[in-house]
């Protein structure tokens, strides 16, 4: 966290050490008008049943479903505040610094063996009653149990850092993969990992199935939690997610895991 008034460090040296942009600390983003919150929530709903859409795909839909007559534009602007993109090859939101580094794809045809093979983590956007939050968590792929979650509302690199420090504390990984956003690709996170030799993954850009578990796991949160509750304050999202997470790590039984919970699959170990 930037602290403006820091005896020591100023504040062009904290963002230094962070790795974030100063004009990224002091911008406010601008509340969306009433329409455009209303489409975003609209659009969220419909990339979360259907994440294979792009922006042609759901202007077409939302313009035939309630006869209007939306741009192509306007969506896509909505689509890359909200930090989605549809699965397939083409532009994508998930945009690396271009200083930062790239890393390969280590998962394709790996067989997931065990917990603490493989981790992975994505930001996911969050509707409200009135705004929107954004959500952060780091998954176990093996056992799918959700090791840690953030909320923040902006899509910054910290609060990212801090779910990660939490899933460490709590084992390591041989591999940890994510997208190829720039909170992901930032200095600040991927030396984290090297720090403990973990071999960082990223998926391929327009890959959101490179990392299909976390994809899931957002469609679980949202259909069995978030739509259902319609959440008024930050306070309450919290409450309501914590309690949500504790019951699909602990209560929900998974197909693909042969009807056991998370938990047990992650805690069971041979």
């Amino acid at each position: 966290m930037v602290t403006p008034n820091h005896p020591q460090i100023h504040v062009k040296r904290q963002c230094e050490l962070l790795d974030i942009q100063r004009s990224g600390h002091y911008y406010q983003p601008a509340e969306p008008t009433a329409e455009n919150f209303w489409l975003m929530n609209e659009i969220d709903r419909v990339y979360t049943r259907w994440p294979f859409y792009g922006s042609r795909r759901i202007t077409a839909y939302l313009n035939k479903i309630y006869e209007r007559s939306w741009n192509r534009k306007r969506i896509q602007r909505l689509m890359q505040e909200m930090g989605i993109a549809g699965i397939g090859p083409g532009p994508n939101t998930s945009t690396p610094h271009p200083q930062n580094k790239i890393y390969p794809y280590l998962l394709r045809d790996v067989a997931i063996r065990c917990p603490e093979h493989v981790w992975s983590t994505d930001i996911t956007y969050i509707p409200m009653q009135r705004g929107y939050m954004y959500l952060v968590v780091v998954i176990d792929w093996y056992s799918r149990y959700v090791l840690s979650w953030e909320l923040s509302n902006t899509q910054d690199t910290l609060f990212c850092l801090d779910a990660l420090e939490t899933a460490l504390s709590q084992g390591q990984p041989e591999i940890f993969n994510t997208d190829q956003g720039s909170q992901f690709t930032s200095k600040s996170f991927t030396s984290r990992l090297l720090k403990d030799e973990i071999q960082i993954s990223m998926d391929g850009r327009g890959r959101a199935l490179d990392n299909i578990f976390v994809e899931r796991l957002w469609r679980s949160v949202k259909y069995e939690n978030v739509y259902m509750n319609d959440y008024q304050s930050v306070k309450d999202l919290r409450l309501g997610l914590n309690d949500y997470f504790t019951f699909y790590n602990h209560e929900r039984l998974h197909q693909s895991l042969d009807y056991r919970t998370p938990f047990e699959v992650h805690f069971s170990r041979p």
